[in-house]
């Protein structure tokens, strides 16, 4: 059911970092993407996957990975992606389509969940050292976002958003991560 695929694509931030993931798998995701809607038809995305240890080593120094929880710096060495999928606005196509990224980077998340694999869209991130650190051209491409995949090391809980409304995700002491969820109710106008 799809709805059963949708609870299971979470946010995920730790990954078994041994557990490598196939770039043919990673190609077949983002060409389901290909697909998917796109503003006036331009299809001005242009995707780099990420699956070598050198250039995993040049992106996740420059990723920020968790805003609401601030004591944390990210995933400790082990419990890192095995692969990134970057994504970018062909600045000689378009620029800034915000919808094609969040469409299309849902469609490859989904296509990951799909296959027993999980990821984290990471938007704060250091675009420039990404860029330069694996050479490519920023007058031709501009670095929308980063998918961090990889195979699920942590359980990650929704609940029901309590009385006063927080929405800020946390985790227990068992490391637990859980994501508050409005009810349909409260979202339907």
């Amino acid at each position: 059911m799809f709805k059963d695929l949708l609870k299971k694509s979470r946010s995920i931030r730790r990954f078994y970092e041994e557990d490598e993931v196939p770039e043919e798998m990673i190609r077949d995701w983002v060409d389901n993407s290909r697909y998917t809607p796109s503003t006036a038809n331009g299809q001005t995305l242009k995707f780099r996957i990420c699956t070598s240890e050198e250039d995993r080593e040049k992106i996740f120094p420059n990723l920020n990975w968790a805003g609401a929880l601030p004591d944390w710096d990210g995933p400790e060495p082990g419990e890192r992606p095995g692969a990134y999928v970057l994504v970018f606005d062909d600045l000689t196509l378009a620029k800034n389509r915000p919808v094609d990224v969040g469409i299309c980077a849902q469609t490859i998340m989904l296509s990951a969940a799909e296959a027993g694999y999980g990821g984290c869209m990471l938007a704060s991130v250091d675009r420039t050292k990404i860029m330069e650190n694996l050479g490519i051209d920023r007058e031709k491409y501009s670095l929308a976002l980063v998918l961090a995949l990889g195979r699920p090391k942590e359980t990650v809980v929704m609940v029901p958003v309590k009385e006063d409304g927080n929405t800020k995700y946390y985790r227990d002491k068992d490391g637990i991560h859980y994501v508050p969820k409005r009810g349909l109710d409260e979202i339907l106008l």
